[in-house]
């Protein structure tokens, strides 16, 4: 890690301010992703603008929504009484990611911005990484590929956004505030990320120096059913391969609205609005969430390595979907 100055923000605002001012500048908050990417020297900030005392934490219930100060960590959000009860999929999306320790410390916040899971970015050693170095090359594409995209992908990036909370927060159409030197803004997380195309450097909406400062979240209606399934290689403290957020607001057997959102296997949390498509207004059936499933994936597009994250997808989606309609295997 190289050095670096260290700043402890007094308010919001000057934050933003030293942050827009400096390009080498960047924001401190649970440090999870940050200072591991600083010691893999991945990120080498000269000055660290530690916003962790600032009032940008809590939990506040409105009507219909849930306001989650960006600085709120994963653990709180998941012992939130009213989260539990009408988010279920979003408590059980926070308690399948990292270790309790981890999520003592992550905030809510900087778990939507962390860095691409990528070995070929998180590894200075790899010069091709258009990610770290716009123009250099993408190593996954040419070399071995594994934990890495079929959805959103291009030919100059295949790394895909580890979030598991950021899934269900998309299904669900979760807004983001934000906080820049022009005011405050805010922007629905469907529209937060942006897939790599040309520029897999840029990974968000965010203007230089922009700060998160909280979630609103909307409650899923009474009665509706929702399910979180992560597949990975083990049970605790590992990434996914293949991950279902969805939502089903049943009438008897009719399927009247559903939210499918995938992670794992997109460049950015994967909102399936084709799958809802099939799913709305059909019967809760497993041939109907297979040809949901099917829809989903229609468009993946895979490397040596990555093949069997299609049909690891599908099955993923298929059983998350029988999971919240309560259908017995």
């Amino acid at each position: 890690m190289g050095p670096f100055e260290y700043v402890r923000a007094e308010d919001a605002e000057r934050a933003v301010a030293v942050v827009t001012a400096d390009p080498r500048a960047a924001f401190l908050a649970g440090g999870t992703t940050q200072v591991d990417l600083m010691k893999d020297g991945v990120l080498a900030p000269s000055r660290l603008v530690d916003v962790t005392r600032l009032p940008l934490g809590g939990i506040v219930h409105g009507d219909g929504v849930v306001r989650v100060g960006a600085l709120t960590t994963m653990e709180e959000l998941a012992a939130d009484p009213v989260v539990g009860a009408r988010l279920g999929f979003v408590r059980e999306a926070l308690l399948a990611g990292a270790s309790p320790q981890l999520r003592n410390m992550a905030t809510i916040g900087g778990n939507l911005l962390q860095r691409a899971r990528c070995r070929y970015f998180r590894d200075p050693s790899v010069a091709a990484c258009n990610k770290r170095a716009p123009g250099s090359g993408c190593a996954a594409v040419a070399g071995p590929a594994r934990m890495h995209a079929v959805l959103g992908t291009s030919p100059h990036c295949v790394a895909l956004h580890a979030s598991d909370v950021a899934v269900p927060l998309t299904a669900v159409d979760a807004v983001v505030h934000v906080l820049g030197v022009a005011g405050p803004r805010t922007v629905p997380l469907t529209d937060f990320y942006v897939p790599p195309g040309d520029t897999p450097h840029l990974e968000n909406v965010l203007r230089r120096g922009e700060l998160i400062t909280a979630v609103e979240v909307p409650l899923l209606p009474e009665g509706a059913r929702s399910h979180y399934l992560k597949v990975r290689d083990r049970a605790s403290y590992e990434f996914a391969l293949a991950s279902a957020g969805v939502v089903l607001e049943l009438d008897g057997e009719t399927i009247v609205r559903a939210r499918v959102a995938l992670g794992g296997v997109g460049t950015i949390p994967w909102r399936s609005w084709d799958a809802e498509d099939v799913l709305t207004w059909a019967s809760v059936d497993r041939a109907v969430f297979r040809d949901a499933a099917e829809a989903a994936l229609a468009g993946a597009r895979t490397l040596p390595g990555t093949e069997f994250k299609v049909e690891l997808a599908r099955r993923t989606l298929v059983r998350a979907l029988e999971t919240a309609a309560g259908v017995v295997s």
